[in-house]
């Protein structure tokens, strides 16, 4: 007796089809599962076994040999369960073969043979339309995998119910899809009490998708600001959500059915770990930089976490992926993120403040700041200075701009940007690379003279140029000039002189 079903196994956030054979031949009695089975799928022979005998069912006393192919390819998760027990009950001919190997199926038992939850409903279902197969999950998650457009969508709670539907005894309710979660009010910038320069920064960060550093002293306003950058960006589209969501499923964070419909912001203590900021561990798992896909990825005291976490930003930061390399797999997850970042000037954090700095100055400060590679710094284009708030400032009421005006700013800026680069992969100016930038800022006459002798004076190097070009391009795009010129260049090169780094 023979039978063959379908799961997935994941390479990231992408969906790869294994299929589960069974075979019950005359032998001595075994259970043999072979195809490269990590700890947990290996355990899944005895959950099967044990759900099984709570049905009042029991295995064959011949040799059952489940077989997961392609043999070459890592297998781990506990989804297998759901697989494996259906696969044995068409070999057994209590489920009918044919039907049931229309489907990609995931799922963890229980050993009462209820069908628990598992990472990755999502994309697998994603995957399952792409195959033009149907779904089956578990019932907890039958609204998440509705979200990928596959009509073909069961959602059993038990194992009992499976048979019952296919039996044609009881059958299983479709699932039914989730509303979308309200975005929930965004903190609002006019709350920041001064710091205008600040505030102008985070408009061109949130316009072109622009790295940012903050430096002052505690207590300016740093964290303050960075948590109000969300509410300048506008909403995701529908491809976002799906993208951002995936993501999330494989991590075991989409709640109830419910997708990511607002823009991460994620930001984790310096004290987290490389794996933890990056991904990886054991399972491989998707780190800070990938849940910030689409979003926001804020670093707070950045010289406290340690030297190598950092300098594994560098890949995505350029690139927007990143790479998880293990002797067994490259796991490449998704990593279009903003990076905003804060730090005070030195340890003590009161650098150049008359009776509040530390009798190591300036010592200290270099030291401290020596934390943050080159490299790493070259990678943000805007560093920004955030001094501490005058007394008379904070007493004032609140007359600054609100984030609903300074997002209107924005979105006609990133209008203009969505026509630019219709039919190409970029979307924000950040995105742009050299090519690009030689057609949509061509330097010439004052803006050519201005930048070369710029360049010459600051040092910059051929990445910093561009990106100076690149935040130039958007305060351009802010002030609805189709041409970038000398005072647009100008006020992206304030931004690039290092204040207190």
């Amino acid at each position: 007796m023979h039978s063959r079903i379908y799961t997935v196994s994941f390479q990231g956030v992408e969906a790869q089809k294994v299929s589960i054979e069974v075979q019950i031949s005359g032998s001595v009695p075994a259970f043999v599962l072979v195809g490269l089975a990590e700890k947990a799928v290996a355990e899944s022979k005895e959950r099967v076994r044990a759900a099984l005998h709570s049905m009042g069912m029991s295995l064959p006393r011949r040799r059952i040999t489940v077989n997961l192919a392609p043999a070459d390819m890592i297998k781990e998760g506990s989804h297998f369960d759901l697989p494996i027990a259906v696969a044995l009950l068409c070999a057994m001919e209590v489920l009918p073969a044919d039907e049931m190997s229309r489907y990609v199926m995931l799922g963890e038992l229980s050993l009462t043979g209820s069908i628990e939850p598992v990472l990755g409903v999502l994309p697998a279902a994603v995957a399952a339309t792409r195959w033009e197969h149907g779904l089956i999950c578990p019932a907890a998650q039958g609204s998440e995998a509705l979200w990928s457009g596959n009509d073909d969508i069961l959602a059993p709670a038990s194992l009992w119910d499976l048979i019952h539907h296919f039996k044609g005894d009881k059958l299983i309710a479709p699932p039914q899809k989730a509303s979308m979660e309200c975005p929930s009010r965004f903190l609002d910038l006019k709350d920041i009490k001064g710091q205008e320069t600040a505030k102008r920064a985070l408009e061109i960060a949130a316009a072109g998708g622009h790295n940012m550093l903050m430096v002052g002293p505690p207590g300016a306003g740093k964290s303050m600001l960075a948590a109000r950058l969300p509410g300048l960006l506008p909403p995701m589209t529908q491809q976002e959500i799906l993208e951002v969501s995936m993501i999330h499923s494989v991590a075991g964070l989409l709640k109830d059915g419910h997708l990511v419909t607002q823009r991460p912001f994620r930001d984790p203590h310096h004290s987290a770990s490389m794996p933890a900021l990056v991904g990886g561990s054991i399972k491989a798992r998707p780190g800070e930089v990938s849940l910030a896909h689409r979003g926001v990825l804020f670093l707070d005291e950045l010289p406290e976490f340690q030297r190598a976490t950092l300098e594994a930003l560098r890949q995505p930061l350029e690139t927007g992926y990143v790479t998880v390399a293990r002797a067994n797999a490259h796991i490449t997850y998704p990593a279009r993120f903003q990076l905003v970042a804060a730090m005070n000037p030195c340890r003590c954090g009161y650098l150049g403040t008359p009776g509040q700095e530390c009798s190591r100055a300036p010592k200290c400060a270099e030291e401290y700041q020596a934390k943050i590679s080159g490299p790493l710094l070259d990678r943000i284009d805007l560093h920004v200075n955030v001094p501490a708030v005058l007394p008379t400032e904070i007493s004032t009421v609140g007359s600054g701009e609100s984030s609903v005006q300074v997002a209107e700013r924005i979105q006609k800026a990133m209008a203009l940007q969505t026509a630019r680069y219709k039919g190409t992969s970029i979307i924000r100016n950040a995105e742009a690379d050299a090519s690009v930038l030689d057609k949509i800022v061509p330097l010439q006459g004052a803006e050519l003279a201005f930048m070369t002798e710029a360049a010459n004076r600051l040092h910059l190097t051929a990445r910093s140029f561009h990106r100076v070009l690149r935040v130039a391009r958007t305060i351009a795009d802010l002030a609805q000039s189709e041409a970038v010129q000398v005072q647009h260049l100008a006020e992206a090169l304030s931004f690039r002189a290092r204040q207190g780094v």
